[in-house]
């Protein structure tokens, strides 16, 4: 059965021609909405007969097709170069590719009729465009149903990223917050018969929906313990991650400071604590946030002793955020980041421009040591004798 299409625009240009013949070629008849735009154009000058525009939806006929194509192939061009696609999309590749033909025709002063159409229509591209560099303007075939899914999926997108920023664990005393707690992974990790066997807490921690158990928590004024309390961990039926943090006054700073003490790991009678006091800190006031707080690549959490059952866990937290006292309502207050103000790139720039001031040092010294000859020979005199001793 013959192709049907509907004819979309046609235009002349006053410089060399470029006509879109924008049909949509329908592939297979029983599916009359798999439909491909087709574009026509010409490298010269040339008079076609005028061709009304049809009305909106209406469905142009093989025979009508095929006879304005007759016409058109009549007065243009007699080389006709057709590129074909297996689906009809419009990129920076089709698009190369189709300059480089017509730019050698065009080398060549060889007149050409170009014919560009696919098989069938691409899911994704409901527009296509030709270049003005291939002879002539540039049309756009957009579709309202493209505007429309682009517009639903941009809004899907977003409300995925929402989706994934959840509230932060929240222990109150009383009616009063006290603790915060966020990461977007929690993670833990015990070695056993030489492999790390690994276990996401995330899911259990964090997320719409989820209400970790904190009996065992509590704070006051100067200190605070959170705990979050799972079963079935690694084969553990009893798992707790306990947070101990303090503040106090440090005279030399002459303010408040929290730290967290201790990160401990409770499991079936057994207890693993880390370290965190040298690294995990920040005013008072404020929160705590680091990018990836771990025991392991670039450690904050340092087991309390070699021989403290922390040796054989990994804990690992990324995008970690922690507040234990001056909690102002549901959110953390102004976080203090662990990022120190001389990063790597900082310190590499610094030592780099300090090497060059050596040098450029040590090349005005030598410069300035050079001595210059005090004495000259005169023609008209005696000859300078220079004395030469063994």
């Amino acid at each position: 059965m013959a192709a049907i299409g509907t004819l979309l625009q046609l235009r002349r240009f006053s410089a060399p021609l470029v006509l879109f013949l924008a049909g949509f070629v329908v592939l297979n008849p029983g599916h009359c909405e798999e439909q491909v735009p087709l574009i026509l154009w010409t490298s010269e000058r040339v008079s076609l007969p005028a061709q009304s525009p049809p009305a909106a939806g209406h469905v142009v006929g093989p025979q009508q097709l095929a006879g304005y194509l007759q016409r058109a192939l009549r007065a243009s061009p007699k080389n006709v170069v057709l590129f074909l696609q297996d689906k009809l999309i419009s990129c920076c590749v089709s698009d190369e590719l189709i300059g480089q033909v017509l730019s050698t025709m065009k080398t060549q002063s060889v007149p050409y009729t170009a014919i560009y159409t696919a098989l069938q229509p691409s899911k994704e591209a409901a527009s296509l465009s030709m270049d003005s560099s291939l002879g002539g303007g540039r049309s756009l075939l957009q579709a309202r149903g493209h505007r429309e899914r682009e517009r639903e999926r941009e809004r899907q997108r977003k409300m995925k990223e929402k989706a994934q920023i959840y509230a932060p664990v929240e222990f109150k005393e009383g009616e009063d917050t006290c603790v915060l707690l966020w990461a977007r992974s929690l993670s833990v990790s015990i070695l056993r018969s030489g492999r790390w066997e690994d276990h996401d807490l995330t899911s259990s921690t964090f997320g719409e929906g989820v209400s970790p158990k904190l009996h065992g928590s509590s704070c006051d004024k100067t200190r605070a313990r959170l705990v979050l309390n799972y079963e079935n961990v690694l084969g553990h039926r009893s798992f707790k991650l306990i947070f101990a943090m303090t503040q106090r006054l440090y005279k030399v700073s002459a303010r408040r400071w929290f730290t967290l003490d201790a990160l401990e790991l409770e499991y079936d009678g057994t207890k693993a604590t880390f370290n965190g006091s040298r690294s995990v800190y920040a005013p008072a006031e404020y929160s705590y946030r680091c990018e990836s707080v771990s025991s392991f690549r670039w450690p904050l959490l340092v087991p309390r002793s070699s021989k403290d059952p922390a040796n054989q866990w990994r804990v690992s937290f990324q995008d970690f955020q922690i507040q234990g006292f001056n909690v102002s309502g549901s959110e953390f207050s102004y976080a203090s980041d662990c990022a120190g103000f001389f990063s790597p790139g900082i310190w590499m720039g610094l030592m780099t421009s300090l090497l060059m001031v050596l040098v450029l040092t040590y090349g005005l010294h030598m410069i300035m040591q050079l001595r210059t000859m005090d004495r000259f020979d005169d023609p008209k005199g005696p000859a300078i004798s220079v004395p030469q001793t063994e």
